[in-house]
């Protein structure tokens, strides 16, 4: 990919130099050096390992990674326990297998929660009887996970802001608005707290930290945030040739055709004042809290990635320079969320609400009337997987690997992205045909192991499909064992 761009920059700058369009031909032999230096440290500095890279920061101490659930399945929605624990068990084994060590903390999909309750029994089911469904923060005691995260007005009240208001990624519009109605009398109702300190969840010894609205608002909102400066790359104008972005945003309502040439030297120079109004804005909300209550209160600023290079080209710079500026500022102390925990523990539980960071705050952006009938055709897979495991508790090749394989498909069938592709129509059609693939794929695994005999079409469909959709080598089809009890 890298050579394919430094390539077609290198064309582009011969096109537009002959031309006589020596600007966009400076730029074009900007990216071409731009892509050259990336593709130099991936292959040289990183030896095109990038976990490696991310591991060996991690061993040294700088960074903090975390896991999230395998596929990104959106948890509140699933409706057996042995899913949601499926789903956070699978996604720690991953991180063992990359990262040489037990994750402390997680990123919950979405950060979608559910607050324990009881439930009733369904007709058929082994529990005759009410039973209690554990919050999620019991799922990840039993992990060993210490943290996670949530947005802001989970923990603070108040009005809605930013992304679960509707707000976007990225300058001007990264994600199309959605087109459905939201109920907003189904919206959590929340205490207030602050978020300058984490708190656990209720009697569990699982804290929750929330992110940071003031300093959230500036790097992505579209209508608050530094990505949509107008001396910043424009995103949605490319050349008709390579696909290179040789413009600016100009302005907030400027035509396409109107763009005016982007120019590296001045938008550098704006990183820089972005930056140091960052920095300060950081401070001052520290050091407001210490005053205040005598705490040393953390800061989380929590973001989607694809923001950075992506939506805001400058926002790598941008991250770098903050890293860079606030670990040589003496009142400040960059940290990781477990290093802060241990030195300053929550001293409050707190039980927060069904919630999420998307659109209105609940579950609207994975169920809506447009995805509304996915869920039942997940969950009838769920409970089939649970009788699966019934009919198996102990499998022996051949037939574990089909019992495994459908432990990926129902993984892959739960990913939270093809509900949310769907909601924000930025790839139907695709999202609908890889969720229709996977339930197929499950349903004709199911058919095999019921009938228990395999046969070499049945062996011949299960190298293919393990051919297209392998992940999780050493998943264990037994962990979507029943949960659920009286």
């Amino acid at each position: 990919y890298l050579e394919e761009r430094i390539q077609l920059a290198e064309e582009d700058a011969k096109i537009h130099m002959n031309r006589g369009e020596e600007a966009i031909a400076s730029l074009a032999s900007f990216y071409r050096d731009w892509y050259s230096e990336i593709l130099h440290s991936f292959v040289n500095r990183f030896g095109r390992d990038i976990l490696g890279a991310f591991r060996q920061l991690q061993d040294e101490g700088y960074v903090e990674i975390l896991t999230s659930a395998a596929t990104h399945a959106y948890l509140p929605l699933l409706d057996r326990d042995s899913s949601i624990y499926a789903q956070l068990r699978v996604g720690v084994q991953t991180y063992f297998r990359h990262m040489g060590r037990m994750p402390k903390g997680i990123w919950l999909p979405e950060c979608g929660y559910r607050p324990g309750y009881m439930k009733d029994p369904r007709p058929g089911e082994p529990i005759t009887q009410p039973y209690y469904k554990p919050g999620l923060e019991e799922f990840l005691a039993d992990l060993n996970l210490q943290f996670f995260f949530t947005d802001s007005y989970v923990i603070e009240g108040g009005r809605m802001v930013g992304k679960v208001a509707g707000d976007v990624v990225g300058p001007y519009g990264g994600v199309p608005r959605r087109r459905l109605v939201i109920k907003t009398d189904e919206l959590p109702t929340v205490r207030r707290g602050t978020t300058f300190r984490p708190y656990y969840i209720q009697a569990a010894r699982v804290a929750v930290f929330g992110r940071d609205e003031g300093t959230g608002l500036q790097v992505w909102s579209a209508s608050y945030g530094y990505p949509g400066d107008f001396l910043y790359r424009e995103f949605h104008k490319k050349d008709e040739h390579s696909g290179l972005k040789f413009w600016r945003v100009t302005g907030a309502q400027v035509d396409l055709g109107r763009k005016e040439i982007y120019d590296p030297e001045r938008a550098k120079g704006q990183v820089k004042i972005h930056v140091d109004h960052f920095c300060n804005l950081v401070k001052e909300r520290l050091r407001k809290f210490h005053q205040d209550t005598n705490q040393y209160g953390i800061l989380v600023s929590a973001y989607d990635t694809e923001l950075f290079g992506h939506w805001w080209f400058e926002g790598i710079l941008w991250l770098k320079e903050v890293l860079r500026s606030l670990s040589r500022d003496p009142e400040v102390e960059v940290t990781t969320p477990s290093s802060y925990l241990e030195k300053h523990p929550p001293t409050e539980a707190m039980a927060i609400p069904e919630s999420s960071w998307g659109l209105g705050g609940a579950h609207w952006t994975w169920l809506n009337p447009e995805t509304e009938w996915m869920w039942p055709l997940i969950h009838s897979a769920e409970r089939t997987m649970e009788e699966l495991v019934e009919l198996y508790p102990a499998a022996q090749d051949p037939m574990r690997e089909f019992l495994n394989q459908s432990a990926r498909e129902l993984l892959l069938l739960q990913a939270s992205d093809w509900p949310f592709l769907i909601s924000t129509g930025q790839a139907k059609d695709y999202a609908m045909g890889r969720f229709q693939q996977h339930l197929a794929r499950f349903n004709h695994l199911v058919s095999i192991a019921r009938r228990g005999e395999i046969s070499s079409q049945d062996w011949e469909f299960l190298q293919e499909i393990s051919r297209l959709d392998n992940p999780f080598p050493d998943i264990d089809y037994k962990l979507f064992a029943r949960r659920e009890q009286a």
